[in-house]
């Protein structure tokens, strides 16, 4: 644990432990999430979900990603993942991204998507709210998982028909704003 960053972070008034119950279901969410994509993708098949499955590989490669730089700072504010998968598992702080019921309706696997991107915006901005101006590192983080949700979320609204986002599909580069807290 990094004491003098867990004492200043309670010195600007956080409530450390909150903070950290937060980064651990938002990490459970972010591996959580990865998983089921997985399973997503490989059912995005055909005409229409061919076209979303590359999207699809690059959001689930980026919530693996967000879970890798989130540990770190879950234990240097002096908490630690569970240590059973099961529990980490439904502690997550969204709802499984489960397949839907018919696994060939690929608008109904991009709302699941999509609302997987939107539960994930809400938790990073509520973490950015928490720690801005106040936890430089966890802010930092926080904002840059949150560019990258809110750009998955665009690629899967707009497949939805609910307007433009202005967001392109990245090419050759994952993370782009993370990247830095994954060195």
């Amino acid at each position: 644990m990094a004491k003098v960053a867990r004492e200043m972070v309670e010195k600007a008034g956080i409530n450390v432990d909150q903070l950290v119950e937060l980064l651990v279901k938002n990490a459970s969410a972010e591996l959580t999430t990865y998983y089921y994509y997985t399973i997503l993708r490989c059912n995005l098949i055909g005409l229409e979900g061919e076209g979303i499955k590359e999207i699809a590989e690059a959001a689930r490669i980026e919530d693996r990603n967000h879970f890798e730089a989130i540990v770190p700072r879950i234990y240097e504010l002096g908490g630690k993942l569970p240590e059973d998968m099961k529990i980490f598992h439904d502690k997550s702080a969204c709802s499984p991204a489960k397949l839907p019921k018919d696994p060939t309706d690929v608008k109904a696997i991009l709302i699941v998507l999509v609302e997987a991107e939107r539960c994930a915006v809400r938790g990073y901005t509520h973490i950015c709210n928490m720690t801005a101006g106040k936890d430089h590192r966890t802010y930092g983080l926080a904002q840059s998982i949150l560019n990258e949700e809110i750009e998955h979320e665009s690629w899967f609204s707009e497949f939805l028909g609910e307007g433009p986002s202005g967001h392109f599909m990245r090419r050759g580069e994952n993370s782009p704003f993370v990247s830095k807290f994954l060195k």
